[in-house]
């Protein structure tokens, strides 16, 4: 999952950026309300938290913004204003959910596995391929009932191929996928990121094939 963080403080931001990737998201972050408004229009994210006392435009105004241009967009709103009308107002704007600081960091992350939950529109969060299955929100692969250890970059990948079982996937679209603003990631890495997940599926029965030049694809399962 991508997910993007507009927050003004640094320090705040790091401890998010930090608690989300270890959970194998993408995080990308901005620190005022245009850099987000520009961000938000120019890349596909899975999830927007998002401070409403931003400078230059404000948290408000870059929800009202996204919603004018019918983004369905998951929106988790922070704010140090915890008045009701506060809550009203930024509810109103389109927010799917309000976060009032100071907070604990596993409230957040509650909170986000819930937004990812609502933002599947009623699509499966348990995804079964063969033998393996994967919990989009819990983030856990098992295979034949036992939990696979797969880093952080392996559950992206593996996400994304079962989103999309028998059709290409593209290398650029693992890097957009995979990457976060500013990280360079060879074509050459992919292709390690892939064969380690090759490893570590191959024995029940699920393969990723190669299409040479083009991506991988996830073959359909074996029936038995």
């Amino acid at each position: 999952m991508r997910i993007l963080i507009a927050e003004d403080d640094p320090i705040l931001a790091d401890a998010l950026r930090c608690t989300l990737r270890r959970s194998g998201n993408a995080v990308d972050w901005v620190k005022d309300g245009r850099e987000a408004d520009t961000a938000l229009g120019a890349n596909a994210f899975d999830l927007l938290i998002l401070d409403i006392s931003l400078p230059k435009l404000s948290g408000l105004d870059v929800l009202k913004r996204l919603r004018a241009r019918d983004s369905r967009l998951p929106v988790l709103l922070l704010t140090a204003l915890d008045s009701v009308g506060d809550r009203v107002r930024g509810l109103d704007a389109g927010a799917d959910d309000y976060l009032a600081k100071p907070f604990q960091l596993a409230e957040l992350e509650a909170r986000v596995r819930a937004l990812t939950r609502r933002g599947m529109s009623g699509a499966p969060t348990l995804i079964k391929h063969g033998r393996l299955c994967f919990d989009q929100v819990g983030r856990v692969a098992e295979l034949d009932g036992e939990r696979l250890e797969l880093s952080a970059r392996e559950l992206s990948l593996l996400e994304l191929f079962l989103q999309r079982p028998g059709r290409l996937v593209h290398k650029d679209q693992l890097v957009d996928h995979l990457c976060e603003w500013g990280e360079e990631v060879s074509g050459n890495a992919i292709e390690v990121y892939v064969h380690r997940l090759r490893k570590k599926l191959e024995p029940g029965g699920v393969r990723i094939s190669t299409i040479r030049g083009a991506g991988y694809c996830l073959e359909a399962p074996a029936q038995e």
